[in-house]
């Protein structure tokens, strides 16, 4: 499976599976995004071009990082027992440059990123994030290491923001849902089908599904179903309309897991953790 630099429709680098055809796209520079994903005939992920190459403005694509948080902070505010530290939404491992490497086994790339003296203004901690995503039939599979190298506790969340293509915001539906979920606007329980009837005109929910979570694309003839493993099986469903994309996105923790203790991770000195994903598409 070769990796190849390609310089259009923006700089990347490339990972194709010969025998599928399937692709994967990285800008490892840009937060280890991993900005395109084809499988068969369909580009799976959703990204939205002529923002992402305006540097100045976030990116709206691909498969953001989220780290050390997921969701943002009151005043982005984190007090911590060295002091209280100034963390922007999401942390900082989406605005970052990784290093990129192939993986020994050729099925894929790997990623890291480890603090720097900018990441240590922030969060006064010393990490490794070692991302391993590789192609399989019909899924893409990421692995995750977290490493703490400092010598006091490390607390964080951790969690993907990934947009997926659509073929309408009319048209699609998801299973797998609980009935009830956190309104990530009001910050207050609701029903999940409630929820999904505003599908269209924007949602930002949080669920705690108890098994795979599912979006049916009947127009695109399509299913992409999102396994989870504990801990990072969480999920939050967020449009922006008039896009037609939708992000299904594995969260650790809820917003504010660090202040509120709710599925905080905390790892000891010189202690990793793993989190696994994997998301597979059918069609019909």
């Amino acid at each position: 499976m070769p990796l190849t630099q390609r310089n259009q429709p923006y700089p990347h680098w490339e990972f194709s599976d010969p025998a599928s055809g399937d692709l994967l796209r990285v800008v490892p520079e840009r937060g280890g995004l991993i900005s395109g994903w084809r499988c068969g005939d369909r580009e799976v992920v959703y990204l939205d071009l002529e923002r992402f190459l305006d540097p100045a403005q976030s990116v709206r694509g691909g498969f953001p990082v989220l780290f050390p948080i997921t969701g943002g902070l009151p005043d982005n505010k984190l007090p911590l027992p060295q002091g209280t530290f100034t963390l922007s939404q999401h942390g900082f491992a989406r605005q970052l440059p990784w290093q990129m490497e192939p993986l020994a086994d050729g099925r894929g790339v790997a990623l890291e990123l480890g603090d720097t003296p900018e990441t240590l203004q922030a969060y006064p901690f010393q990490f490794l994030l070692r991302m391993e995503v590789r192609l399989a039939a019909g899924a893409l599979e990421i692995g995750t290491t977290v490493s703490n190298r400092s010598t006091a506790p490390m607390p964080f969340s951790f969690g993907l923001h990934p947009y997926f293509n659509l073929s309408s915001l009319e048209g699609v539906r998801f299973e797998g849902l609980p009935a009830e979920c956190l309104n990530h606007l009001t910050m207050e329980p609701a029903s999940t089908a409630e929820q999904m009837d505003r599908l269209s005109q924007g949602i930002d929910l949080l669920v705690r599904p108890t098994g795979p979570v599912r979006l049916v694309d009947e127009a695109a003839g399509a299913t992409l179903e999102l396994q989870l493993s504990h801990p990072l099986d969480l999920v939050v469903l967020w449009t922006e309309p008039p896009r037609p994309m939708v992000c299904i996105e594995p969260w650790s923790g809820p917003r504010q897991a660090l202040l509120s203790g709710d599925r905080r991770i905390e790892l000891a000195p010189g202690a990793s953790t793993e989190f696994h994903t994997r998301y597979a598409l059918t069609r019909s």
